[in-house]
């Protein structure tokens, strides 16, 4: 009797990552991932610009399994993301674990705000791919709120707009959106390129 054959989940194509934007992994872990994203049913559309400062707006934001998707994602491109999270979690013995993820630890209880902490780190580096959730927490019903614009506005950075369409399970890059320093009249933009789009648990 013949061997039964084996069906292969074809991988589908990745965007490039442009050279100016922070690496991680290698062709191994790249591999990896996208074979994990494929395995998932999940893939990536649209195309990452070429700027090595970014402030990424990921939306929206429902359910734990967004953190695994987007851990996928990460290795599947090669990229070095960074995200806000409390400074008492890079405390040992945690603290390697958070920065090797790309925790960036901020103090909300400090004097000067949140956004002054993001912004200094943000320029002190050389590349960095900031993602920030803009309703805070799980769900596809919260207002956003306004601190990821000003820390984009402040640090002179652009916003990339980024779904996570869990109705068409995929991970979609927007073009670039510059701001123009008016929250009030950017914020609906930003919120119509959303529209439509379910959370991967709505």
């Amino acid at each position: 009797m013949a061997p039964a054959r084996v069906r292969r989940r074809r991988l589908s194509p990745i965007p490039v990552l442009p050279p100016s934007l922070p690496r991680r992994g290698n062709g191994f872990s790249r591999w990896l991932g996208r074979a994990a994203l494929a395995l998932a049913g999940w893939r990536i559309e649209g195309e990452l610009p070429d700027r090595p400062k970014l402030v990424a707006i990921v939306a929206p934001h429902t359910s734990n399994w967004d953190f695994i998707v987007g851990i996928l994602a990460v290795f599947a491109l090669g990229i070095r993301v960074r995200f806000l999270a409390k400074h008492t979690l890079f405390w040992p013995p945690l603290g390697w674990l958070m920065r090797w993820f790309g925790g960036m630890p901020v103090n909300r209880e400090a004097p000067q705000g949140l956004v002054p902490q993001v912004v200094e780190a943000i320029e002190k580096a050389p590349s960095v791919f900031l993602a920030i959730t803009p309703a805070g927490t799980r769900s596809s019903t919260r207002p956003w709120k306004s601190g990821f614009y000003h820390i984009a506005v402040a640090a002179r950075v652009p916003i990339l707009p980024v779904a996570f369409d869990g109705g068409a399970r995929a991970i979609r890059f927007f073009p670039m959106f510059k701001t123009s320093g008016d929250y009030e009249a950017d914020l609906p933009r930003l919120m119509a390129l959303y529209e439509g789009i379910r959370g991967v648990r709505d």
